[in-house]
């Protein structure tokens, strides 16, 4: 101002000193105007909470004007291009990337929900109170939060006869049965084995195993001893000592499952009575020949050692040795006789057998010894031996 003043002659300087302060009145009063044409916006952006004034038209460029970007997940209470109003509060939610994993199947979503419960709603995620979930649903959401969700189940598992329904989110039947606080002895069996990993298509059997020991008492039956008697007429059994039965007391290893009993081992016997054999004596004394005078005139009638035979007995054919085929004739009348005594095809009346045809012969046939032809060898053994007569028919 002093180097105008110098230069120009008081009246000019007045003037342009007037020009000035008009100037700066023109320039004071249109800023007054400028700032109070702004609209007045309250903007809440995430945890941020600011109050501008803007001569901005629209939502957008006010956004700008503030440096925030909107995305296409994130949260804005206007449309972008909604025109500026004063007044306006504006609400803005930056989106946070999570990562959901349900059962190993991984998905990406973006939120502006608070806690993990809001998220779940607000994406329709269904989930149950048996799920195991990673973080508690109250829990506040971070940007790039990853969220594990195992589903629950139900798995049946029989313990010892006793079945029940257990959820579960998976892992091995060993941490499952840990869980359900299942305590399994060192002998019980499961099924399958304790390392497999469950599924919902997996039941579990647990058999309860015990082992115990049980004593049996038993008879022990005595043994028929027989001795040869020269002094008892051959055929004759005479009873010396009574035979008497012992004990003996076993002792059995048990295996029981779920209480039933599966298996046993002998481990222990023990004798404590001893049993007696019964003693009998068996005759071998031959009898002196009786021979009867004639009852008849059919012929001698005498007396001989009978036994029996069976057309099935050990070593026989079935043919006799005058050719009669007993098995096709097992009912014949046939007896085996000592042909130097009675001719082979004599006709002959046994006591206690009938009608008969001497039709065989055999190695111990000798003398005063002859074998009936009985049909079957159970009959053959009841006939046993016998002294019986003998009458020659023809």
């Amino acid at each position: 101002m002093k180097f105008i003043s110098k230069l120009l002659p008081a009246t000019k300087l007045k003037l342009v000193v007037s020009g000035i302060g008009i100037a700066l009145l023109a320039v004071f009063a249109g800023v007054t105007v400028f700032e109070l044409t702004k609209a007045e916006v309250t903007v809440h952006a995430n945890d941020d909470e600011q109050t501008v004034r803007t001569h901005a038209d629209t939502v957008d460029v006010l956004l700008d004007e503030l440096s925030i970007s909107v995305k296409e997940h994130d949260y804005l209470s206007h449309a972008q291009d909604a025109a500026i109003e004063d007044g306006m509060t504006i609400e803005y939610e930056t989106a946070k990337k999570v990562t959901l994993i349900i059962d190993g199947e991984k998905e990406t979503y973006y939120t502006t929900a608070d806690d993990i419960k809001a998220f779940f709603n607000e994406h329709n995620i269904a989930y149950s109170v048996k799920d195991d979930i990673s973080i508690d649903l109250d829990q506040q959401i971070k940007d790039g939060e990853t969220i594990t969700i195992d589903k629950a189940f139900k798995v049946t598992i029989n313990v010892g006869g006793d079945k029940q329904d257990i959820w579960t989110t998976g892992g091995t039947i060993e941490g499952l049965l840990r869980e359900q606080d299942i305590t399994l002895n060192e002998l019980d069996k499961v099924e399958p084995a304790l390392d497999q990993v469950v599924t919902e298509q997996t039941p579990i059997n647990v058999t309860r195993v015990e082992k115990t020991t049980k004593e049996v008492e038993q008879s022990v039956p005595f043994q028929t001893e027989t001795r040869r008697d020269g002094s008892l007429a051959k055929g004759k059994q005479k009873v010396i000592a009574n035979g008497s039965e012992g004990k003996v007391v076993k002792t059995y290893e048990v295996t029981l499952e779920n209480g039933q009993e599966v298996a046993r081992e002998l481990i222990e016997e023990n004798v404590v009575q001893e049993s007696s054999n019964k003693i009998v004596a068996v005759g071998t004394k031959q009898p002196d020949l009786v021979t009867l005078s004639d009852t008849s005139k059919s012929g001698k009638t005498f007396t001989v050692t009978a036994t029996a035979y069976s057309a099935y007995c050990n070593g026989c054919s079935g043919i006799t040795a005058t050719g009669i085929n007993l098995k096709a004739n097992p009912y014949k009348k046939v007896i085996a006789v000592d042909p130097n005594l009675i001719p082979l095809g004599t006709r002959v009346w046994v006591e206690g057998y009938g009608e008969a045809i001497a039709g065989d012969t055999g190695g111990a046939i000798k003398g005063h010894r002859i074998d009936v032809h009985v049909p079957t060898r159970k009959e053959a053994l009841r006939f046993g031996y016998r002294r019986v007569q003998i009458k020659i028919l023809d």
